[in-house]
């Protein structure tokens, strides 16, 4: 295995079936956590990460759908009959972590910590798979600081466990340790090869700007794809680095290829929604995402779908996505999981900006990751605070990230303090990299051009 991050240590500015069920964790938080590009998940890509768009109901090779059901329901079988097997409890907590990611349905968060708490005081505190899983619950719940002190724990109990450093990996990067987020996916990498490894290796060349070197690794980790489940989660991903990079074309080939083998599958459908809106067809964006969110509704879908509707004066039904939208973050709130860039986004643009701006103090100070920065941003500049924002702002693209919104908002705030150079320029990057990232701020960033006009 070529050692392809040292090779820029210099940053420019980033199977067994309890095997097979830790990877698929693996591969969830990553889906989760890491890419959100379009910021803010889910579509935070930038997204976060997505995006912050969570795997949906993966039915291949035990994943967090119906097969997934039930394997649960075969692990609470055994466990009945073995209540002291330690590494049952932490099976059957990582998947309930998996089924909360796959179903927006964050009740499965206390059944997680019941039994990985379980498992721990049948294990000890030196149990890598409890610790693992008790990471991977803090990092579901974005507590990355306790996700970073439960992952070095598996990872000192067990430093040739390939999906600890993962978790590692993850909270690292959620919490702008960027460096050291980049070693440990070496790590994982030199330990094992697959399609995890390979995801989250691609993801930070997207993050240092480099999509073409991202494009190459998201090839190999779908090459590497041991199972439907690893298909269906790579070709989502590479899907998603298309739509960022602009390429909506390329987008809807690989959705609709990974949907092929898993038709209801609300990952891909949700790309392939953002894809027919970026290629005008709005008809069948709309029955995407209806799809979709009849399976999951995930808020960072239920957002993007509000959005798409209300650019085409849909503005009731938007109103019903963005009130879901509210919901539903409410529940996750409700029961730990701290603010996602999404919410701070959804008040600063649909809501209350005073809200925004405490949500995004928040996820900033607990989660310095690009999406934060670049959320808590937008929340100042939409309360007046340009000046302030900008800093911030510019911390969101250190890295040299290609993310459209980024720029787009970094350039209004530039224009709301009087630089219309950098305005402009910013502007005219983010429509250069997606021309169609966004349904209601792209045309924004045109007709601020327009009145910018060009250089003299």
């Amino acid at each position: 295995m070529k050692d392809w991050l040292r090779r820029s240590r210099r940053l420019p500015r980033p199977r067994l079936a309890l095997t097979a069920c830790v990877l698929g964790l693996a591969s969830a938080l990553f889906a989760a956590g890491a890419v959100l590009l379009p910021p803010g998940g889910a579509q935070t890509p930038v997204s976060g990460p997505s995006g912050d768009g969570a795997p949906g109901d993966r039915r291949a090779d035990g994943g967090p759908g119906e097969a997934g059901d039930a394997a649960i329901r075969a692990l609470q079988e055994r466990l009945r009959r073995l209540p002291s097997d330690h590494t049952g409890w932490a099976e059957l907590g990582i998947r309930y972590v998996q089924r909360a990611q796959a179903t927006a349905d964050p009740q499965f968060y206390a059944k997680a910590e019941q039994a990985l708490q379980r498992s721990r005081k049948l294990a000890g505190a030196d149990d890598h798979l409890t610790a693992m899983g008790l990471g991977a619950l803090a990092a579901a719940r974005h507590d990355f600081a306790t996700a970073l002190d439960h992952a070095r724990d598996a990872v000192h109990a067990n430093p040739h466990h390939a999906p600890s450093y993962g978790v590692l990996s993850d909270a690292y990067l959620q919490l702008g340790r960027y460096d050291e987020a980049f070693e440990a996916v070496q790590t994982m990498v030199n330990l094992q090869p697959a399609t995890p490894s390979l995801a989250r290796a691609s993801y930070t060349w997207e993050l240092r700007g480099d999509t073409e070197r991202a494009s190459t690794l998201m090839r190999r980790a779908l090459d590497a794809a041991a199972s439907g489940h690893d298909a269906v989660f790579t070709r989502h991903l590479l899907a998603v680095l298309a739509l960022d990079d602009g390429r909506p074309r390329d987008a809807l080939a690989h959705a609709e290829r990974g949907l092929r083998s898993a038709p209801d599958e609300p990952t891909l459908l949700t790309a392939r929604a953002r894809a027919h809106a970026a290629l005008g067809h709005e008809k069948q964006a709309v029955a995407d995402y209806r799809a979709a969110l009849a399976r999951v509704p995930q808020p960072a879908s239920l957002l993007a779908f509000g959005e798409l509707l209300e650019s085409l004066g849909r503005t009731e039904e938007a109103g019903e996505q963005y009130a879901l939208f509210r919901t539903t973050t409410r529940l996750f709130r409700s029961a730990g999981v701290a603010p996602e860039a999404e919410a701070v986004l959804f008040e600063a643009d649909h809501g209350d900006v005073q809200q925004a701006l405490e949500l995004g103090r928040e996820a900033a100070g607990q989660r310095p990751f690009l999406t934060s920065l670049d959320a808590y941003a937008w929340a100042l500049h939409r309360a007046g605070r340009s000046a302030e924002a900008l800093a911030w702002s510019d911390r969101a693209l250190e890295l040299g990230t290609r993310s459209a919104l980024f720029h787009y908002h970094r350039g209004m705030i530039h224009r709301a303090n009087g630089n219309n150079a950098a305005a402009r320029d910013d502007l005219t990057r983010a429509l250069a990299i997606d021309p169609h990232f966004h349904p209601l701020h792209a045309p924004r960033a045109r007709a601020a051009l327009d009145e910018i006009g060009p250089a003299s």
